[in-house]
């Protein structure tokens, strides 16, 4: 069946309905968002007896981060209420329950679903724990053919994690379906569940943080202590263990715990959890976390505006100020890199963070080992499921192949647990490893045809983990280029943080070079935690400290016409931007001939941060854009004005579909919704603009508008500045992008080159770089990582 999502009911407008009604209105999807009706609101008009609602997605609307990619889309969300609008179900391809988490009101509010749903109509639930076969109990066999969990994770935008999870009697169709819809569509990951008491995420994660818990209080470290142990260091979420459970709420945490022991009487591992002293004296006071202002961490403004951050104390249950933990073996750790390289090293150590991380991993890998096939018939989906709901980099059986699963089966033993048969059958039958790459396929162990198998749904994607090693024709110390077949190259950043230096600007040119000599086009893509932090800032300070003017105008030079290249090359050139992509990253991505961009792309032109102006193109292209095509001059000088003010106040697009609405995207360019697909996407269209007989577009002249405009700027910043909302040095760089924009000074509106504009930019950059402020700017960035601005 060729089914189509155009409309959805969300029944239920709490954070996770109104999250998810904003993550499905950001899509493209028409959403009615469904809740109680106000009290007492039998004589009131429409707005007010859909207050809850209303209420709820407001609230949503106004936090950070944004539930929803652009708040225009918020327009496609209607509210209303159960007893005046359930009916209007009937217009709706899919209904998703988001309901309180209580079995008779869920299957009370599905009796009525039943009888007001057309035929075929997708019915989910939304649960994180309620077996999935007690609500469709009593509905008709449509409703139960039709009827599936969808569990998406919190906050539905964010989290990539969505579990489905059959019905005994759902049909196998709509299974495939929404594994499909949730990857392509909503941007998920999607992972098959069986129906077991907290499926998989919640199933593997609540059991490793009550562990994690439970191990800090035995072994007598300091919370602050096991969350240096088990954030970052592990390549997990930077909060640790400790302020994860502060941040999803303590009662969360204690009730999804104490319902898996009330409901897995046969989980041994499970029953043996110990109760926390410390985690009930926490809920007995309603220490509940952030949504309560105190939890384990808790801070607070002393009288002179000061924030102080408290932390509590295991033996005393009082809080004291929070300190950095002291524990060697963390600094000797990260100082071996890569997680394979520091798993060796941290459960060799004898101290008690040694003792910490053994018991962890040694319960965590009995753990996932006895869950098969009880949760799930094949072990990566725990790994996804961790992955992409609890922001774990490496699943659990990846960490065990970085350890060796021999030393693994060891470690677990050592500690009194028990790994599953399969795992010490799949040993014995001399498969050393989970997972294995195989002519750039990533291969798992499938433990019921004892073989290595493909990773389902694996083609359409491109992993360049996967390829790297026999596909890069080219590379050095910052930068590589891998052939992703057909013609296609694909230029990677691999310097720290993608920062753009000499290494990346050489590797760029090069790879032009090359593609236009013997390929079909070039993508620039990486699948590092983001595209680009922008230019090598460290290697501008040294240059400007030591007033070499000469090397630094070079250099800015090089970056300026590395950006021209990408323009003009003779072959198509596609960007591949995702997460933070800041000052050159986006700089490159605008000069491509497109952009395939990911949802989630975070980008701007920062350098007013750090004192600077954008060097590499990015003023004049902001020029360009704004002043283009046969309009009227104060048409453009408000465009003008509007990049202007981009720049002037560093403005970072929050999606992709924001900087579409800033100008930095165009019609022409694509946004993905699943990062995964990302770079094959822009192969896709790599190969569509070579196969439509690319030709590179021709320069053009611009026609800036001179120093009229240019004082219109002046006299604003020198508002700014009498009105105390910005410093002289600020009012510095802004008229430095005005003159820019404005083309420096010409009298009267005239027509000039690419090259004019990019002479300017490159001498206002470089006058700003002998600024003391800026180098004040730049050192505070380097030292701290934010900006200071004065």
């Amino acid at each position: 069946m060729n089914r189509k999502i155009k409309h959805v009911t969300v029944l239920g407008s709490g954070v996770m309905g109104s999250g998810i009604a904003c993550h499905l209105a950001g899509n493209g999807i028409q959403v009615l968002m469904l809740d109680m009706p106000a009290k007492d609101s039998e004589n009131a008009d429409k707005k007010t007896i859909n207050s809850v609602a209303q209420g709820h997605l407001d609230t949503a609307l106004k936090s950070n981060p944004s539930p929803i990619y652009d708040k225009s889309f918020a327009s496609r969300i209607t509210v209303g209420n159960f007893e005046d609008d359930l009916e209007k179900i009937k217009n709706s391809d899919w209904v998703i329950e988001v309901i309180v988490e209580r079995l008779d009101i869920k299957q009370s509010m599905f009796e009525k679903v039943d009888k007001l749903r057309k035929p075929g109509t997708l019915i989910t639930s939304n649960t994180s724990g309620i077996p999935i076969h007690l609500m469709s109990e009593g509905r008709s066999e449509d409703f139960q053919k039709h009827f599936c969990g969808t569990h998406f994770f919190n906050p539905p935008r964010y989290l990539k994690l969505f579990e489905v999870i059959p019905g005994p009697k759902t049909d196998k169709s709509v299974i495939d379906f929404f594994m499909s819809y949730g990857e392509k569509f909503l941007g998920k990951t999607t992972v098959l569940c069986k129906d077991t008491p907290g499926f998989i995420g919640n199933r593997i994660g609540v059991y490793s943080m009550a562990k994690i818990m439970e191990l800090t209080e035995e072994i007598g470290l300091t919370i602050e202590e096991a969350d240096s142990l088990t954030g970052d260091l592990l390549n997990r979420p930077k909060t640790g263990t400790f302020k994860l459970g502060d941040l999803v709420g303590l009662d969360t945490a204690f009730n999804v715990t104490k319902g898996l022991q009330a409901n897995l009487k046969d989980d041994e591992m499970v029953q043996a959890l110990k109760d926390s002293k410390t985690l009930n004296h926490l809920i007995e006071n309603k220490f509940l976390g952030d949504k309560a202002k105190k939890g384990f961490y808790y801070k607070e403004k002393d009288a002179g505006g000061n924030v102080n951050r408290f932390v509590l104390n295991y033996e005393t249950l009082g809080y004291e100020p929070t300190k950095q933990p002291k524990l060697p073996i963390v600094k000797t750790a990260k100082e071996a890199g890569s997680l394979k390289n520091r798993l060796p090293i941290l459960l060799q150590d004898q101290t008690k963070a040694g003792e910490l991380i053994r018991k962890h991993y040694a319960s965590l890998f009995a753990y996932v080992s006895q869950r098969v096939p009880e949760i799930t018939d094949v072990f990566y989906s725990i790994d996804d499921a961790m992955k992409t709901g609890y922001a774990w980099k490496y699943g659990p059986f990846e960490n065990w192949d970085f350890l060796g699963i021999q030393k693994g089966i060891d470690l677990v033993e050592s500690e009194g647990y028990k790994v599953a048969d399969w795992v010490k059958e799949m040993l014995a039958s001399g498969n050393e490893s989970f997972y294995k790459l195989e002519n750039g396929k990533q291969l798992f162990y499938n433990q019921n045809t004892k073989t290595y198998e493909p990773i389902p749904g694996l083609d359409a994607f491109i992993i360049l983990d996967n390829i790297r090693k026999e596909k890069t024709i080219w590379s050095n110390s910052e930068s590589a280029l891998i052939d992703l077949g057909d013609g296609i190259l694909n230029f990677e950043f691999r310097s720290k943080m993608n920062s753009l230096g000499g290494g990346v600007l050489e590797g760029l040119n090069k790879s032009i070079d090359i593609a236009e000599k013997d390929y079909r086009g070039l993508v620039i893509g990486n699948q590092s935690d983001n595209f680009s932090v922008g230019a090598n800032l460290a290697m501008v300070m040294m240059m400007a400290v030591e007033q070499d003017w000469y090397e630094l105008n070079m250099a800015i030079n090089l970056f300026q016409q590395t950006s021209m290249k990408l323009r003009y090359s003779s072959i198509p050139v596609i960007a591949a931007p995702f997460g933070m992509t800041l000052g050159g990253g986006c700089e490159f991505s605008m000069h491509s001939d497109k952009i395939v961009a990911a949802a989630e792309t975070y980008i701007g032109l920062v350098e007013v941060g750090v004192g600077l102006i954008p060097g590499g193109g990015g003023t004049k292209e902001f020029a360009l854009r704004a002043l283009k095509g046969a309009l009227p001059d104060d048409v453009k000088t408000n465009h003008l004005r509007n990049y202007f003010m981009n720049i002037a106040t560093a403005k970072v697009a929050t999606s992709a579909h924001e900087a579409k609405q800033m100008g930095i995207l165009t019609d022409k360019d694509i946004i993905v919704v699943n990062k995964d697909r990302q770079i094959a996407e822009a192969k896709r269209q790599a190969i569509v603009l070579d196969e439509l007989g690319y030709t590179p577009p021709v320069p053009e002249k611009i026609k800036v508008l001179g120093k009229e405009s240019m004082g219109m700027f002046y006299v604003g910043t020198d508002q700014m500045v009498a009105g105390g909302y910005a410093s002289e040095h600020d009012r510095l760089i802004a008229n430095k992008i005005g003159y820019v924009m404005t083309g420096g000074n010409l009298s009267e509106p005239t027509e000039v080159s690419e090259q004019y504009l990019l002479d300017l930019e490159r001498e206002a950059f470089l006058s700003l770089c002998g600024e003391r402020k800026t180098l004040e700017r730049i050192q505070t960035m380097l030292t701290t990582g934010k900006p200071l601005r004065n």
